[in-house]
């Protein structure tokens, strides 16, 4: 697909459908309608008619062009399918979410007559994601070229019986400082619920966001990798935990390459299982590249030495 022709012209048609929808059936809608339901699909929010045209232009609009913003950049084929399946996704996405809330308000005689079925949520979701895998699997193009032989450092020289181990480290500040947010967050949202400021359905979801925020940024705001025995040992976060432990024998080799957030997808883990980068930061990482195919690339200081240990090694067992 060419992205030039195919995301401008999507993001057009979504556009146009998430203001014509609700304005096609105008006359059969309350005014304000629902937008927010509780348990037992009853609605508890609403919002007047022309601020939910607005919402529903935004919340395409914002995706869009930023996905357009990036567009250059993904030149590797990870990059572009994780870029296609968002761009498709998103757009089923925000224009299901409109069709579900405007059917849900349709010909009620009030907002809080608006119903809306738990399985119409699911159905979006679904179809989202089926989009999302398949404009994803239609637009990662051709293959990746192969790292060129020369980014395969030497093998760092070993004496016979000389145990030597290798550490790397890197972190991410602004995964940090996300991290630092939403724990003070938390404390602020705890006083206010406690102080019976904060109602508590909303403070009970705003809280389960902002603690998975927190825990994912104190897994992936930094990682540590060890080279050295018979194993390559990856540690996540201040802790160190999880711990992902890859022995030696699944190794063929190892080499150094400069990979960045665009060519994979964005930060974070990425990729899939076989296929996966740890990507904290743009620039050197470690790629190591397992027997039976596939590869797992680590965004890491001095990944050029880490490689060329885990390379001598790896001749070490050979010989042995």
């Amino acid at each position: 697909m060419n992205a030039r022709v195919a995301a401008p012209a999507w993001g057009l048609f979504v556009l146009v459908a998430q203001i014509l929808l609700p304005l096609t059936v105008r006359d059969r809608l309350p005014d304000p309608l629902a937008t927010h339901w509780g348990p037992g699909a009853r609605p508890d929010g609403s919002m007047p008619f022309t601020a939910y045209v607005a919402m529903v232009v935004l919340v395409w609009v914002v995706p869009w062009l930023g996905l357009l913003a990036a567009a250059r950049a993904q030149s590797h084929r990870q990059g572009r399918m994780f870029w296609w399946g968002v761009l498709f996704g998103m757009g089923v996405f925000a224009f299901g979410m409109n069709v579900t809330t405007v059917l849900a308000n349709l010909d009620a005689p009030d907002w809080g007559e608006a119903r809306l079925p738990g399985w119409a949520v699911l159905a979006v979701v679904g179809a989202a994601l089926a989009t999302a895998l398949a404009a994803g699997y239609l637009g990662r193009g051709a293959p990746d070229e192969p790292a060129p032989a020369g980014l395969r450092p030497p093998l760092l020289p070993l004496r016979a019986g000389q145990r030597t181990v290798w550490v790397g480290h890197v972190a991410n500040g602004w995964l940090s400082l996300i991290t630092a947010v939403a724990g003070a967050a938390i404390a602020v949202l705890a006083a206010l619920f406690l102080a019976g400021i904060v109602p508590v359905v909303p403070a009970l979801l705003v809280l389960a966001v902002l603690v998975l925020v927190l825990v994912l940024g104190v897994l992936t705001s930094s990682v540590s990798v060890r080279a050295g025995d018979d194993r390559v040992v990856i540690q996540f976060g201040p802790l160190g935990w999880p711990v992902r432990r890859i022995p030696l024998s699944k190794i063929e080799s190892a080499w150094a390459e400069v990979r960045h957030p665009s060519r994979v997808g964005g930060w974070g883990i990425r990729g899939l299982p076989g296929s996966a980068t740890i990507m904290l930061r743009g620039g050197e990482c470690l790629v190591l590249g397992y027997r039976g195919g596939g590869q797992l690339a680590i965004s890491i200081d001095d990944a050029a030495r880490g490689a060329s240990l885990i390379n001598a090694l790896i001749a070490e067992r050979v010989e042995l």
